[in-house]
């Protein structure tokens, strides 16, 4: 998930910023359920990425609030600028910080990602946000948010849509079972358009590396975040976790080399499962002679002798998942399936 163009020469604008609680080395913490969402609920908008340039993209996010039964408010830098990013650190960590205090809000959902969330990590106000637990949601990017937030404070964050999706019945249906009926439920595969009439599956095919069921707690997200956050404080303890990773637009030698961080860090070692999702547009291109993505899985995960399989339904596909990062799941590496064991929300 590599941005291709780049502002230079841009300073980091945190002035004014205080660390609202020293990170501390992450480590296993109680797990803590944020309060099930309820019709009429105020969910906090956020920015805490990359700008929205257009005022008719925040405008959809609003409708889709609105839609779901909420009643939206909007964070004061929501639309701030500074070059690619949603304003300056202080400015979006500040809208963060700001909407978990309040106790009116009962969930923050993000924009939009692209680039910034992890720039955020050391400036989020943690002993705040374990005191006051709600729902934060989104994916890609976010992916930073959801993880050091679970890291330091032990709260149950959900990769899932964020504001800018296309909010389709089939990923607003699961959403609402999860985040306010409390329901536990089992992810398996969609079939989707000319796969539902064929007499074999052509996308979404599971394949699995290491046969195997366990359970542990869920962690992950978009593999270009989370190995940049490797050696913080920020990247939740992997031991017997299982790992869920994605990406788009990455070519293979690229994920490999990600992939390769996480191993040289002992972060693979340590888990008890390991599923990779969707990598879309991530094929060789005209590269002769490329490994393959299937190649580079094999390479990095079947000598770990832990159930792996590849091919789930996450990344940046739809119908989106949403799934509790630091909820306890079973996963079947040979039917490609997560069953959750308890309810994500309290």
């Amino acid at each position: 998930m590599r941005r291709r163009q780049l502002l230079g020469g841009l300073g980091v604008a945190t002035a004014g910023m205080t660390l609202g609680q020293r990170a501390v080395q992450a480590q296993r913490r109680p797990t803590l359920l944020p309060p099930r969402l309820r019709e009429g609920d105020e969910v906090g908008i956020v920015s805490p990425a990359g700008a929205t340039f257009e005022r008719d993209r925040l405008d959809l996010v609003i409708d889709a609030v609105k839609a779901l039964g909420f009643v939206p408010r909007v964070g004061p830098h929501a639309l701030a600028r500074y070059g690619y990013l949603a304003g300056t650190d202080a400015e979006r960590v500040t809208d963060v910080n700001d909407m978990f205090a309040d106790p009116a809000i009962k969930a923050l959902l993000p924009v939009r990602g692209d680039w910034g969330s992890a720039r955020i990590l050391p400036y989020l106000n943690y002993d705040t946000i374990r005191a006051n637990p709600k729902v934060l949601i989104g994916f890609s990017d976010i992916s930073a948010l959801l993880l050091g937030v679970y890291a330091q404070t032990g709260l149950v964050t959900f990769h899932g849509p964020h504001g800018l999706t296309a909010w389709r019945a089939d990923q607003v249906e699961p959403l609402r079972q999860i985040l306010m009926e409390g329901a536990a439920l089992t992810y398996t595969n969609p079939l989707l358009g000319a796969d539902q009439d064929r007499l074999m599956r052509d996308q979404g095919r599971i394949q699995t590396i290491t046969a195997g069921r366990v359970t542990g707690p869920l962690m992950g997200g978009n593999l270009s975040v989370v190995s940049s956050i490797v050696g913080s404080p920020y990247l939740p303890d992997p031991s017997g976790a299982i790992l869920f990773l994605e990406d788009v637009g990455e070519p293979p030698y690229r994920i490999d080399r990600m992939l390769t961080q996480l191993k040289l860090a002992g972060v693979l070692d340590k888990l008890a499962g390991f599923v990779f999702g969707q990598c879309t547009a991530c094929g060789p291109g005209s590269g002769y002679g490329s490994l393959t993505l299937e190649d580079i899985l094999n390479d990095h995960v079947r000598h770990l002798g832990i159930p792996a399989y590849a091919g789930a339904w996450i990344g940046h596909v739809e119908p989106m998942w949403t799934l509790p990062i630091g909820g306890l799941v079973t996963m079947d590496a040979t039917t490609g399936t997560l069953q959750m064991q308890s309810p994500a929300v309290a």
